[in-house]
């Protein structure tokens, strides 16, 4: 089953959204690393997920994903296709995990974790 672990802001002016949201609702904002600054959004023994703002980019210049973690993103991927998606960004190699970004049947935006 996939789980959605995350969230992730895009905007064109990733720096203003960060400090709007840690002055708003206290979130923690983490020194960026690829134009994305990691936020927590409280404590980790109260129900809720952490994510993340990003400078969004063309394909997602603006607008709000939710992550889900699968366990195997290429079968995910490819599931997903069959049922009617776009896929976006193909999966994508970090240190610790993989990544890619689809577009489901209705037009919604989300993003496939597979953590190493």
């Amino acid at each position: 089953m996939g789980r959605v672990i995350g969230f992730e802001l895009s905007s064109q002016q990733p720096e203003k959204a960060a400090e709007f949201y840690s002055n708003v609702f206290g979130w923690k904002v983490a020194e960026p690393q690829w134009e994305y600054w990691n936020v927590t959004t409280g404590a980790s023994e109260k129900p809720g997920i952490d994510g993340g703002i990003g400078r969004g980019p063309a394909d997602h210049p603006h607008g709000t994903r939710i992550q889900i973690e699968v366990d195997a993103i290429d079968e995910a991927i490819a599931k997903a296709r069959d049922n009617g998606a776009v896929i976006v960004r193909d999966k994508m190699e970090f240190d610790d995990f993989y990544l890619a970004y689809l577009v489901d049947p209705v037009g919604l935006g989300i993003g496939l974790i597979q953590k190493k």
